[in-house]
């Protein structure tokens, strides 16, 4: 695996700031009664300010059948369903209805669908976006403002059918079920009490001869696995090579978190599973939700047909450290938070190889609200490639960019990340912003870095996929 060189960090900025957050997945659980208030709060007007300019008069004739069903069907349903995520069900009238006004704050605030990074800047075209049109979003609010009507039930798209929560997400897609599967050991998760981890390492066969990756996904225990399972990954790991032998490289199987369960790799590129016997390490990460919940893993992996070797070779998801690691001194002990201060940091990473990125998935805690990610190109261009500018550590997503947006960069580049922290009352996910947050594992703790899909390139592929992106560029322009 390529190995790129680390240029030494910086320390940026450390002070008073306010960049509020607000935990989503909480508010899912707020009283209807308590709306208002929460709603009207100096906090929340920072934290999630109005996005969408919207018509002081609404419109009058739109209906939930005709108008507003579909978006909720196409943005909404995949995860508000019986059993799935959601607390509350969004599949028919009456349930819109019930929430239309906290529907209607929400999607005006941009908390829902969850879609945390910022439209506005960078690369905006992903394969799983499920964020609204300013449109759509007029539409929801004109439709609740005038009275949230039902309409004529004729109007009403057809059922969509999702799979379920307890069912293997990418079978739905691949159109079959994974080609083996590696089971954790189980943990008993405690009702109450702060973060637990778990950690078991099970045997693993293996192959007789390579085979590539397609796809992997991470299935908790349904219902109760899927309520404490926060963020997690499965690593495999080769045998302990006889004496002058090589030992074979560890491939990172599949990593999840709330609203991140599984990787589907692009026709054609895959991540190579070396041959012979192997362990397979979990990292889990569970939160306490007032029940004790028994909880198993069960890690799927789709593979490319026995002999076929895909056309691009992927390392998949690679961490990228904020936080770094120094070999002057321990991890992230650059990380010190005042209380009610605020705290910025950057580190920078030099591509030793022409590199394609397929996705971003930022990762910190509590106090975590943005992280961006900048390449600095060998000819002195800078593009700012992603930011998610409202992090919240309730949701772990992944931001999987189209096929053709990838961000291709030249040998020489450096990517540069860039992690901000609030210890403010004004984050209301911060437990207490009386406290001193240093490095450390639990979610009251802090840590920062980055998932970034890597592929590596030759030279020729690299120059291939330029001239294809600049004809098409050519093609495109006016």
């Amino acid at each position: 695996m390529n190995v790129n060189e680390k240029i030494p960090r910086r320390w940026v900025q450390s002070g008073v700031a306010a960049f509020p957050l607000l935990a989503v997945v909480g508010l899912m659980s707020l009283h209807p009664g308590s709306l208002s208030a929460w709603a009207a709060s100096p906090q929340v007007q920072a934290a999630y300010p109005v996005t969408v300019s919207l018509v002081p008069n609404p419109r009058m004739d739109l209906t939930y059948s005709r108008d507003v069903a579909p978006i909720i069907q196409q943005n909404c349903e995949v995860c508000h369903q019986p059993g799935n995520v959601s607390p509350m069900v969004l599949q028919t009238y009456q349930e819109v209805r019930r929430y239309a006004s906290r529907i209607r704050d929400r999607v005006v605030r941009r908390q829902m669908p969850p879609w945390p990074i910022d439209r506005n800047v960078g690369i905006t075209e992903f394969k799983n976006d499920p964020s609204l049109s300013d449109e759509e979003v007029r539409t929801i609010v004109d439709w609740v403002d005038s009275g949230a009507p039902e309409g004529d039930r004729a109007d009403l798209p057809g059922p969509r059918e999702f799979p379920r929560a307890d069912a293997w997400q990418v079978e739905t897609t691949l159109g079959r079920p994974p080609d083996f599967i590696v089971r954790s050991t189980p943990y008993t998760v405690v009702a109450n009490g702060q973060d637990q981890w778990w950690e078991p390492q099970v045997e693993f066969e293996g192959f007789d001869a390579p085979r590539y990756i397609r796809a992997a996904e991470f299935k908790p225990s349904f219902p109760g696995g899927m309520k404490v399972a926060h963020h997690g990954h499965a690593t495999l790991r080769g045998k302990e090579p006889a004496e002058g032998e090589a030992r074979p490289p560890s491939v990172r199987l599949v990593g999840m978190g709330i609203g991140k369960r599984f990787d589907l790799l692009s026709e054609g590129v895959g991540k190579l599973l070396p041959p012979g016997p192997a362990t397979v390490r979990f990292n889990l990460h569970y939160f306490p939700v007032g029940e004790e919940v028994t909880d198993v893993i069960d890690v799927g992996v789709w593979l490319y047909p026995e002999g076929e070797v895909p056309s691009k070779i992927t390392v998949g998801e690679r961490q990228f450290y904020v936080d770094g690691t120094h070999r002057e001194r321990l991890r992230a002990s650059d990380i010190l938070i005042p209380p009610h201060g605020s705290l910025v940091l950057e580190d920078q990473y030099v591509m030793e190889q022409p590199t394609l990125i397929q996705s971003f998935r930022p990762h910190m805690h509590m106090r975590g609200t943005e992280m961006s990610m900048t390449a600095l190109y060998p000819d002195g261009r800078r593009e700012l490639l992603s930011s998610v500018n409202r992090y919240d550590h309730n949701w772990q997503i992944a931001y999987v960019y189209d096929d053709d947006a990838q961000p291709l960069l030249p040998q020489g580049t450096v990517l540069m990340l860039r992690a901000k922290w609030d210890n403010s009352a004004a984050n209301r996910i911060n437990p207490d912003p009386d406290q001193w947050v240093v490095f450390g594992a639990r979610g009251v703790d802090e840590m920062s870095h980055a998932w970034i899909g890597i592929t590596y390139l030759n030279d020729a592929e690299y120059e291939e996929l330029a001239v294809a992106r600049a004809a098409a560029d050519t093609e495109t322009s006016p």
